[in-house]
């Protein structure tokens, strides 16, 4: 196992081919400089275990974990890489579940580096208790001795970075948390092949067990030399991918161009004199550049939509949801975060249920009820009083007037 700092936006150096009219910059510094730490392992057979994310933060975000990235765990700390805590917690949550049964009641070796967050005393008594033996690489070492340094981690941040081009020519100012996974996951899926990890153990010569396969890449001074003098320059051979058409058809490509060209000043000016076939190769050569920058900038404008699309359907989950905090807890998992994500969901649609509820009710119409229960009995109040119960209770939204008290009646003598 191994960690490995991914920085957000950062990219490698390119070349660009522009106009020496065109002054523009085509790739501005906007750039994050947050590093997100992904925890990796790979195993001698040439599999890989899902990996853990170390956000630099202090709570889950919602809108970071809206691509589906099934059995991934995710984690945070200040820094944004790990610790003690999230290293034993990696070891419990991770390595322990994944390969338990595939070891099937055998021992696990687990190679690291000698970082002390490796070897705490909670790691050392866990891994004595689940027959998991650790092993820790001599300092300095891990360029040479570690599978994911030699042949993984150069391909991932390839292929991450890759995936950063594509999304910023697709219009994206600048990359956040939320576009990590997004790039992350299929970055993963183009590095961690069986071919690389295989690859990383054998020059590494952990397995197959070879420690000269290391020992022989040393440096030396003069066995360098001669090694880099040596070293044959290889270069691609390129072999023709069109041929001069028997019959002129419409070019569809630039190459189509290029041998529509060749064909009519091979073929058919040869008739012509010295001076007419010059003029005839000089117009069919600015009618074939012309049709050539035409159809790269179609090529680039159908690729660039491309992007566009691809980009826009692809913000469309963080831009409907708000960033939200979804839990407090060192580790979640990409269940727990769904689950809370869930949760969540169903909170605020009761909170807007009750206030929907509320904002229907009206006043008027409990004072209108209550009016027209009001029952005058006559035997009991004088018609004045009456007539007020009466009147109070045909007014909609006036007060209703309140009986005197009640006296027994008194005995007259005529």
């Amino acid at each position: 196992m191994d960690e490995t700092g991914i920085m957000l936006s950062m990219l490698g150096s390119i070349k660009v081919l522009v106009g020496s009219d065109d002054t523009r910059g085509y790739r501005g510094a906007h750039v994050k400089r947050t590093t997100v730490t992904a925890i990796e392992c790979i195993s001698a057979d040439g599999r890989c275990l899902l990996p853990m994310i170390i956000w630099p933060a202090a709570t889950h975000r919602s809108n970071w974990t809206t691509f589906p990235t099934p059995g991934w765990h995710y984690a945070y700390s200040e820094s944004g890489y790990t610790d003690s805590q999230i290293s034993f917690d990696w070891l419990r949550l991770v390595f322990d579940p994944q390969t338990k049964e595939r070891a099937n009641g055998k021992l696990r070796v687990l190679i690291c580096d000698g970082f002390g967050t490796h070897e705490t005393l909670e790691v050392l008594e866990f891994c004595f208790a689940n027959d998991i033996v650790l092993c820790r690489l001599p300092s300095h070492t891990s360029h040479k001795l570690q599978p994911c340094d030699v042949a993984v981690f150069a391909p991932l941040k390839a292929a991450y970075r890759d995936n950063v081009e594509r999304l910023e020519r697709g219009g994206v100012s600048a990359i956040g948390k939320q576009h990590l996974t997004y790039l992350c996951s299929p970055a993963r899926e183009r590095a961690f092949t069986k071919r690389n990890i295989l690859a990383g153990w054998s020059k590494a010569g952990l397995f197959p067990f070879n420690p000269d396969r290391v020992l022989r890449d040393l440096p030396k001074p003069v066995v360098t030399a001669l090694d880099l003098s040596a070293e044959p320059a290889t270069e691609p051979v390129l072999s023709p991918t069109c041929t001069v058409p028997v019959t002129p058809v419409t070019p569809v490509a630039a190459e189509s161009v290029t041998a529509l060209q060749n064909m009519i000043i091979s073929y058919d000016a040869r008739a012509l004199d010295g001076a007419s076939k010059d003029r005839l190769e000089r117009h069919v050569a600015k009618l074939a550049k012309a049709t050539q920058k035409s159809f790269a900038h179609c090529s680039m404008q159908r690729h660039r939509i491309g992007l566009l699309l691809k980009t826009n359907a692809e913000a469309k989950p963080r831009k409907e949801g708000k960033s939200i905090v979804l839990g407090r807890a060192r580790i979640m998992s990409y269940d727990d975060l769904m689950e809370a994500r869930k949760t969540r969901i169903e909170k605020d649609l009761e909170r807007e249920r009750k206030k929907g509820c509320k904002r229907g009710r009206r006043r008027g119409n409990t004072k209108v009820v209550a009016a027209e229960s009001v029952v005058v009995d006559p035997l009991l109040c004088d018609e004045a009083t009456a007539a007020s119960h009466i009147q109070g209770g045909n007014s909609q939204g006036g007060a209703i007037a309140r009986s005197p008290s009640w006296r027994a009646p008194v005995a007259q003598m005529y």
